[in-house]
């Protein structure tokens, strides 16, 4: 087992990967930039090293200058977490280099997987079912339209360097096609320095069901189930859940072998994930493998009992994993929530500034990783996730049931989050049927974040507009003796009487008929 470990990311996974370190016994090395001088998880390392100013690109994705720390502070590995330097294949490769492990896939791996065009060759190749579509960038529009038509509208123009739904489009018609594949184009190029786009036949409705795996060195592959993460807006998983409705245990059992076959295909070690599409007769398709820890990984970890990212520790350290595939069954079910610093009621604008008060929730099976606490500042340089709120519960119903009391506990002053969305997704009816798709959330976005006004509060509303509609009437019949000759002072008397009989009966009675008039 290493003794010390960079953490080369910020935020909630790396207080993750420090928790995890610490359970092991290894000590851990946190890197900050300029923003990150007081966050969480600065403090909870034994060391932190400041690497440069807020920008990742001057900071976090300067990955010479995190392999120079982790060699001037003695760690011999160095845990990317997801995002930023993660699935870089010249990053793992530059660790190894230096002499130090790198905590995550080799990096032939990540380049056979890093690509989609690569790897949808590559799991062709291993007998992998796959979206039908090209498997090499195409060349121009011309190109496009042409195998658009063999596979016939709608397609999906998807970037091949990366993910996100970056560099992504759906087109339904010919005409679109030329459009699109230069937006798209310009999209992937500034996402991921990459213009490269493939196409692939846009099947409607589908679920996003991923399949988690683990190898080891010493050639052993086992599968974790699956994960359900069709709610997405933007191609952005939002909620996810372990296991899935739509999954039997047969369809488990298949997917999974598909998932491990893919591994191995790619000489896979590590903790990696398979996605699919998964349409409603149960046929799927694999879409791309992520080379990395997931986000997600916290739903696997309580219905399988294991942890995730211990283990990526205890693999790169050269450790053969104990268990064979027989002793994975999912118990219970998990749901995690992405809490996030975003205006829901806005068109998920982020939101900035200082947590002012936080409130966690607690109790059985609730559990939460975060990467804030009250007086963190909430900027624009990194992604807008705080942290996850995870439960985990004997049934599904029961686990909608517990994530909706864990998220009425959550308070978070200061900034808006995505709290209140989560809550009203959860108490959707389609939600609780598992009656879902990935285009299921933006088909009921509007309804999910549309203001809600209760009865009372128009009520309220209805009797304070009764009320300035009352004093403006009775100040304009003042105003009018006062011309008279009543004089400024019996102008103010009569006012000042009228809004002292505001609460008798005639008050009442024009605010019920304000009341109706509003309603």
């Amino acid at each position: 087992m290493f003794k010390k470990i960079l953490v080369a990311n910020r935020g909630e996974i790396a207080v993750r990967v420090i928790r995890a370190c610490q359970e092991l016994g290894v000590k851990t090395v946190a890197v900050y930039s300029e923003a990150d001088a007081s966050a969480p998880h600065v403090r909870e390392a034994d060391e932190a090293v400041l690497v440069g100013p807020p920008p990742s690109s001057q900071s976090y994705l300067v990955g010479e200058r995190l392999i120079e720390v982790a060699k001037r502070v003695g760690a011999e590995a160095i845990h990317p977490g997801y995002g930023f330097l993660s699935e870089r294949a010249w990053f793992a490769r530059a660790v190894r280099e230096a002499g130090l492990v790198f905590i995550g896939p080799p990096a032939e791996a990540i380049e056979a997987m890093g690509s989609k065009t690569a790897a949808r060759q590559l799991a062709i190749a291993a007998g992998v079912p796959v979206v039908p579509g090209n498997t090499q960038g195409v060349k121009d529009a011309d190109e496009a339209i042409a195998i658009a038509e063999e596979y016939g509208f709608p397609v999906l123009l998807k970037a091949a360097a990366g993910g996100g739904g970056k560099g992504m489009r759906i087109v339904r018609a010919r005409e679109e096609l030329a459009g699109a594949l230069e937006s798209a184009r310009r999209e992937a190029k500034n996402a991921f320095g990459d213009d490269a786009v493939y196409l692939e036949k846009y099947i409607e409705g589908p679920r996003h069901v991923e399949i988690q795996v683990l190898a080891d060195g010493h050639g052993n592959v086992v599968h974790l189930g699956e994960r359900e993460c069709s709610v997405q807006r933007r191609h952005q998983k939002m909620i996810e859940e372990a296991p899935s409705v739509a999954v039997s245990p047969e369809l488990r059992a298949r997917m999974g072998a598909t998932a491990v076959a893919a591994a191995k295909a790619a000489g896979y070690v590590n903790a990696g994930t398979c996605e699919f599409l998964l349409d409603r007769d149960g046929r799927y398709y694999f879409l791309e493998m992520n080379t990395r820890i997931q986000v997600e990984h916290p739903v696997t970890e309580l219905v399988m009992g294991i942890d995730l990212v211990q283990w990526q520790i205890r693999v790169a350290s050269g450790e053969r994993l104990p268990f064979a595939q027989k002793d994975f069954t999912p118990r219970g079910w998990a749901m995690e929530c992405r809490i996030t610093s975003e205006d829901p009621a806005h068109g998920f604008l982020p939101s900035t500034g200082r947590v002012e008060y936080l409130h966690l929730p607690s109790g059985p099976g609730v559990r939460w990783d975060g990467g804030i606490e009250a007086g963190s500042e909430v900027g624009l340089h990194y992604d807008p996730m705080l942290a996850k709120l995870i439960v985990h519960a004997p049934t599904r119903a029961l686990a909608i049931s517990r994530m909706r009391r864990a998220l009425h506990e959550l308070t978070i002053d200061g900034i808006e989050t995505s709290r209140g969305f989560h809550l009203r997704v959860m108490d959707d009816a389609e939600f609780q049927s598992g009656d879902i798709s990935i285009q299921w959330l933006e088909q009921r976005l509007h309804t999910l974040t549309a203001p809600i006004v209760h009865r009372e509060t128009l009520r309220l509303a209805a009797i304070a507009a009764a009320l300035v509609a009352h004093e403006e009437r009775t100040a304009g019949r003042s105003a009018g003796t006062s011309a008279g000759g009543g004089g400024a002072n019996e102008s103010g008397a009569g006012n000042t009487g009228a809004l002292a009989r505001a609460g008798g009966p005639t008050w009442a009675a024009v605010a019920r008929r304000e009341a109706l008039r509003s309603s």
